[in-house]
């Protein structure tokens, strides 16, 4: 029974409800009747809420936010547990939700979460909820309850999840040209509940300066048209941006590939192409091929053109001198060099502005230069050639003057021209007049050209061919007449002497001092004049042709109907053909070639132009030219080096002979270049080490230098001679002076051997000779590559007569030397002396044993060296010097030093070092001397000294054995 029902049992009792003598089953039942109408007599309402509530939570938070507030109310109060609210039921399954009680006689409760509510699993919850109140008793069960009431709750959402985008990476194709309002849309989502947090409000392109803009729906547009030659791709990274304004996580790759509109031209080539020397022919559009866009083509005229104005003089020519190419492209002797290399005897283009590269020339219009007397013959005949290479430019100022190239003029008193070759006007003009003593006759004096190439700036190789009075003009090896001819008398006949100048006229007359005039402005190179005689065609064409050029590979496998052609210097190809296929097959084949072994390294501009012709009327296309260069990498340097004998001796009669001594006997001329070698395991290292490798590199030289040094010859008495025949049949020149001698001429390396093994020095009185020295110095392409210094000391070995060989017996018994040697010693070895007195007999029998060991060995050496020299001065047919029978002759290495007899004590020392010296060089070269004996043999025939002649000579003949 409930402790709040004690109460009425008094009540109850005195109103009579109960006595009797009831069964115990009528007072059982009859209890709870009475029970239930005592409860409802004091819990007499139910409980009361609102009819419905509104409820809020935010996510991952258990209080829920009530409208309006959860409160009960109940009638019966003020009694106890009837007026009072014990709780507050949910009806629903699985519900996060619980309702407390937080006062029961006020009716006050809360709703809160059991569990932590997620927006994104639910957004809101409805449910139905009951009041109940405490009973009428503490005991009681059967309390009332308030009707059902709805609870609408929603959950508030928090911005815990960042935009992403549905798709990685996007990928759109655009053509070039044009503006497009949506290339492609981006889409990102968020997994927020809200809409504030789940809905995309911006998006934003990360990446800078690019030509497109985004949109809030992510639509990409490009702000700019787009070109597919400035870019073939873009790359743009996206991100996102919900409404709360939290960034996407990971940012979206978008690419935007740009599609060339069709246009035509040329596709597949390449704009840079390298150039290795010596890989001989390099197809320059291997892949290339035409793009009409369907044009209704009907044929097609194609243009390469290899444009190497501005390389050398215009094109990668030899560099050689312009007497070795004379002679290389076999034109007649005799031409004179009117700009040749600055040296001694060539001063006069010493203060010329030079370009080294080439032996370029160059006149600023304040330069001439005076060709010295006696460099061309006064008075040219009928028939002679001038060949220069010009480049030339429109000439300066308003009023064009002349432009002096070549001038022979009077040097004082008048001011006549006598010849000249002179540009006006862009005009080659050449004046030639005749003296009154060869005719007197009104005849050709002036021939004047006009060709657009005079001033274009380029290079271009003139040869002006006379044959008087037929003047002719070769340009790059074409044929050109005069367009003008002017006519005039001779000159009067006079005494005056002639100045002839190059770069400007000499005006020596009807001036206060005579000086230049009509300077030219340009550049000149390999300016000569051939007297006597005219060029050929195949000499002018072989010294202005190019050593690169374009070139077709197979000329075979050309496509039929395609015509093609070149230019004399192979610098421009046309070819036509109405097929495209084979005109795109055509020129695949075309190529560069360079045959210099040394090629000018640098850049080689390249066009390719088209005409295009249509069938009928329709519209032919465009086709825009192709602008490449060809890179020619720089050559691989050769190490020229120069190998031989640097010192020997000879004896003075060799000096005096008809056939000297042969100086450079063994010289030997080798070029190399390093390469690069790969070596090393690597399996092991993984790694490919590379070392230097020296090989042998054969190619041509162009001079080589023999110097004297220590003062020029006395050709009183000394000289350098080489024979004529040597040099003729190698095709070689040289020049001889007080200086030295000069080897020149294009030719390989072995040839200069030979000429070099020829080379001799002669002395008619070699007596007052000690040593000659000279240095070789060689080259290759005009000084371009040049070679070590090569020094070489020749000795005289002078000869010391010896009375008789009483005198030589005297010294070998009685060597006066072993009294005067002092050597200092220890105190022991004094006591071991003074203990074995005979110790001193035996070191002066062992030294003059010694003695007369060196002297037998000298005697044998002298006896083969001897009969080897009467052998050689027999075959020169040279008479010797008398020997005398009766005495030693020794002959003495000057380089040794001899002290005279008043030295005493130290002499005798020397002369004991030298005889042990003597000893080991007698027995160390008797080894070499067989195998130089040998090498003699062979080179018995041209009489040139061998190595062996280097060593030391004695004369025995007079010994007896």
């Amino acid at each position: 029974m409930l402790p709040g029902r004690l109460c009425l049992v008094p009540l109850l009792l005195a109103l009579g409800v109960g006595s009797g003598g009831d069964s115990d089953s009528d007072r059982g039942g009859g209890g709870r009747r009475r029970r239930l109408l005592l409860a409802n007599k004091v819990n007499k309402h139910k409980p009361w809420i609102e009819t419905s509530y509104h409820g809020v939570i935010t996510e991952n938070n258990d209080t829920v936010i009530l409208d309006p507030p959860l409160v009960a109310l109940d009638k019966d109060a003020p009694i106890p547990f009837a007026g009072e609210i014990c709780a507050f039921k949910i009806h629903g399954q699985e519900l996060p939700f619980e309702a407390v009680v937080l006062n029961k006689t006020s009716g006050e409760g809360r709703l809160r979460a059991k569990s932590p509510i997620d927006c994104e699993l639910q957004k809101e919850y409805t449910f139905i909820i009951q009041a109940y109140d405490c009973g009428a008793g503490p005991r009681e069960a059967a309390w009332k309850k308030s009707h059902k009431a709805v609870v609408h709750i929603q959950v508030k959402d928090v911005n815990e999840f960042a935009p992403t985008f549905k798709e990685p990476a996007y990928k759109a194709i655009v053509t070039e040209g044009k503006i497009y309002d949506s290339i492609l849309q981006v889409e990102a989502i968020d997994e927020d509940c809200s809409p504030q947090y789940s809905q995309i409000c911006n998006y934003e392109i990360v990446t800078t300066d690019v030509p497109f803009a985004i949109d809030r729906n992510g639509n990409i547009r490009n702000t700019e048209k787009l070109s597919y030659d400035k870019q073939h791709q873009y790359e743009v990274l996206v991100t996102a941006y919900d409404c709360g304004q939290k960034p996407a996580a990971q940012d979206t790759l978008v690419q935007v590939d740009v599609k060339p509109v069709c246009k035509p031209g040329w596709q597949d080539w390449t704009k840079r192409i390298e150039y290795q020397p010596g890989s001989g022919s390099m197809p320059l559009f291997p892949s290339i091929h035409l793009e009409t866009c369907d044009g209704a083509v009907s044929s097609l005229q194609v243009t390469v053109e290899l444009q190497t104005n501005y390389i050398g003089k215009g094109c990668d020519r030899e560099t050689y001198s312009e007497k070795s190419l004379q002679k290389l492209c076999g034109a007649s002797s005799g031409i004179i060099d009117l700009l040749p290399s600055p040296s001694t005897a060539t001063n006069w283009t010493a203060g010329l502005l030079v370009d080294s590269s080439d032996m370029i020339f160059k006149f600023d219009g304040r330069q001439g230069a005076k060709i010295p007397d006696g460099i061309v013959p006064k008075n040219l005949t009928d028939q002679f050639t001038i060949t220069m290479w010009m480049k030339h430019g429109p000439s300066p100022g308003v009023r064009a003057e002349k432009e002096t190239i070549l001038c022979n003029s009077d040097k004082t008193e008048m001011n006549r021209h006598h010849y000249a070759l002179y540009v006006h006007n862009c005009r080659l003009v050449f004046l030639l007049r005749k003296d009154f003593d060869q005719a007197d006759t009104f005849r050709p004096a002036e021939f004047h050209w006009k060709l657009d190439q005079i001033c274009d700036k380029e290079w271009h190789y003139y040869v002006i061919n006379v044959e008087f009075p037929v003047v002719t003009l070769f340009m790059d090896g074409a044929t050109y007449e005069p367009y003008l001819v002017t006519n005039d008398w001779p000159i009067h006949p006079s005494h005056i002497a002639m100045q002839l100048t190059v770069g400007a006229c000499w005006q020596g007359g009807e001036v206060a001092k005579p000086r230049f005039a009509q300077f030219f402005h340009g550049s000149l190179a390999s300016l000569t004049i051939r007297p006597g005689k005219m060029e050929s065609q195949k000499v002018i064409s072989c010294l202005q042709a190019c050593k690169e050029g374009l070139d077709i590979n197979s000329l075979e496998s050309l496509g039929q109907g395609i015509k093609y052609h070149f230019n004399p210097s192979q610098s421009i190809l046309v070819m036509e053909g109405d097929d495209i296929g084979n005109i795109n097959r055509a020129l695949q084949k075309v190529s560069y070639i360079n045959s210099r072994q040394f090629p000018t390294a640098g850049v080689r501009r390249l066009r390719l132009s088209s005409k295009v012709q249509c069938f009928g009327e329709d519209v032919c296309i465009s086709v825009p030219d192709v602008d490449a260069y060809v890179m020619v990498l720089q050559a691989i340097e050769p190490q020229i080096t120069l190998q031989g004998t640097e010192r020997f001796w000879r004896p003075a009669a060799q000096f005096a002979s008809a056939r000297g001594v042969t100086l450079f006997p063994d010289i030997k001329i080798v070029s190399t270049f390093t390469k690069a070698e790969a070596s090393g395991d690597m399996k092991t290292t993984g790694t490919a080490p590379k070392s230097a490798v020296l090989e042998e590199m054969l190619h041509n030289l162009d001079f080589c230098d023999i110097l004297v040094l220590g003062g020029d010859l006395d050709p009183r008495q000394e000289c350098l001679e080489l024979n004529h025949s040597e040099l003729h049949q190698r095709h070689l020149d040289a020049t001889n002076s007080t200086a030295g001698y000069s080897i020149y001429g294009v030719g390989s390396m072995s040839r200069y051997e030979q000429v070099l093994h020829h080379l001799r020095y002669r002395n008619w009185h070699p007596t007052s000779l000690e040593t000659r020295r000279f240095r070789i110095k060689c080259s290759e392409l005009n000084g371009r590559y040049t070679s070590n210094e090569f020094n070489l000391e020749v000795s005289v070995l002078h000869e010391v007569r010896v009375p008789d060989r009483e005198h030589v017996n005297h010294l070998i018994v009685q060597p006066p030397f072993l009294q005067s040697v002092h050597h200092p010693e220890s105190r022991s070895s004094i006591q071991r002396s003074s203990v074995v007195p005979s110790i001193a007999t035996v070191v002066i029998i062992i030294s003059v044993c010694m003695l007369v060991f060196v002297v037998a060995m000298g005697v044998y050496r002298v006896r083969i060296t001897h009969q080897h020299f009467i052998q050689e001065t027999e075959a020169a047919k040279e008479a010797e010097m008398d020997w005398d029978d009766s005495a030693l002759t020794i002959t003495v290495n000057p380089m040794e030093k001899h002290e005279g007899p008043g030295h005493g004590e130290d002499e005798t020392e020397g002369e004991e070092e030298e005889a042990e010296e003597d000893i080991s060089s007698s027995s160390s070269s008797s080894d070499d001397s067989e195998e130089e004996e040998e090498e003699g043999l062979g080179r018995g025939k041209r009489g040139q000294s061998t190595a062996r002649q280097a060593q030391l000579e004695w004369d025995d003949s007079t010994l007896p054995y």
